[in-house]
Protein backbone atom coordinates (compact mmCIF):
# COMPACT_ATOMS: atom_id res chain seq x y z
CA UNK A 1 0.00 0.00 0.00
CA UNK A 2 1.10 3.31 -1.16
CA UNK A 3 1.05 5.86 2.23
CA UNK A 4 0.44 9.47 1.77
CA UNK A 5 1.79 12.78 3.86
CA UNK A 6 -1.86 12.83 5.71
CA UNK A 7 -1.43 8.84 6.12
CA UNK A 8 -4.01 7.39 4.25
CA UNK A 9 -3.20 4.46 2.77
CA UNK A 10 -4.53 3.17 -0.77
CA UNK A 11 -4.85 -0.52 -1.13
CA UNK A 12 -3.91 -1.94 -4.75
CA UNK A 13 -7.18 -2.96 -5.60
CA UNK A 14 -8.62 0.50 -5.20
CA UNK A 15 -5.90 1.96 -7.35
CA UNK A 16 -6.41 2.66 -10.84
CA UNK A 17 -3.09 2.34 -12.12
CA UNK A 18 -0.25 0.57 -10.24
CA UNK A 19 3.57 0.35 -10.66
CA UNK A 20 5.57 -2.87 -11.79
CA UNK A 21 6.93 -3.09 -8.29
CA UNK A 22 2.72 -3.51 -7.41
CA UNK A 23 2.01 -5.28 -10.15
CA UNK A 24 5.15 -8.04 -9.11
CA UNK A 25 3.15 -8.34 -5.47
CA UNK A 26 -0.09 -8.30 -6.15
CA UNK A 27 0.08 -10.88 -9.43
CA UNK A 28 2.84 -13.28 -8.43
CA UNK A 29 4.55 -12.53 -11.80
CA UNK A 30 8.07 -11.63 -12.06
CA UNK A 31 9.26 -8.34 -12.73
CA UNK A 32 11.46 -9.21 -15.53
CA UNK A 33 8.53 -10.81 -17.36
CA UNK A 34 6.31 -7.95 -16.80
CA UNK A 35 9.12 -5.43 -18.24
CA UNK A 36 9.18 -7.52 -21.28
CA UNK A 37 5.47 -7.52 -21.55
CA UNK A 38 4.89 -4.06 -21.08
CA UNK A 39 7.77 -3.37 -23.87
CA UNK A 40 5.64 -4.78 -26.53
CA UNK A 41 3.81 -2.42 -28.74
CA UNK A 42 0.41 -4.10 -28.24
CA UNK A 43 0.45 -4.47 -24.93
CA UNK A 44 -2.99 -3.45 -23.42
CA UNK A 45 -2.01 -2.62 -19.85
CA UNK A 46 0.73 -0.11 -20.01
CA UNK A 47 0.45 3.29 -19.06
CA UNK A 48 4.00 5.46 -20.03
CA UNK A 49 4.18 8.66 -18.17
CA UNK A 50 7.11 9.72 -19.86
CA UNK A 51 9.74 7.27 -19.38
CA UNK A 52 7.89 5.76 -16.68
CA UNK A 53 5.55 3.28 -17.16
CA UNK A 54 2.47 2.23 -14.89
CA UNK A 55 0.22 -1.13 -15.17
CA UNK A 56 -3.44 -0.28 -15.83
CA UNK A 57 -4.57 -2.43 -13.09
CA UNK A 58 -8.34 -3.19 -14.53
CA UNK A 59 -6.92 -4.04 -18.07
CA UNK A 60 -4.47 -6.15 -16.43
CA UNK A 61 -7.15 -8.04 -14.64
CA UNK A 62 -8.83 -8.96 -17.77
CA UNK A 63 -5.31 -9.88 -19.55
CA UNK A 64 -4.37 -12.36 -16.62
CA UNK A 65 -7.95 -13.71 -16.78
CA UNK A 66 -7.69 -14.12 -20.71
CA UNK A 67 -4.38 -15.93 -20.99
CA UNK A 68 -3.00 -19.63 -20.22
CA UNK A 69 0.52 -18.97 -20.81
CA UNK A 70 2.52 -16.02 -20.31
Amino acid sequence: MENYKDGHEVPIWFKLNITVEEAVAYSGIGRDKLYELTNREDCPFVLWIGSKRLIKRKKFDEYIESVNLI
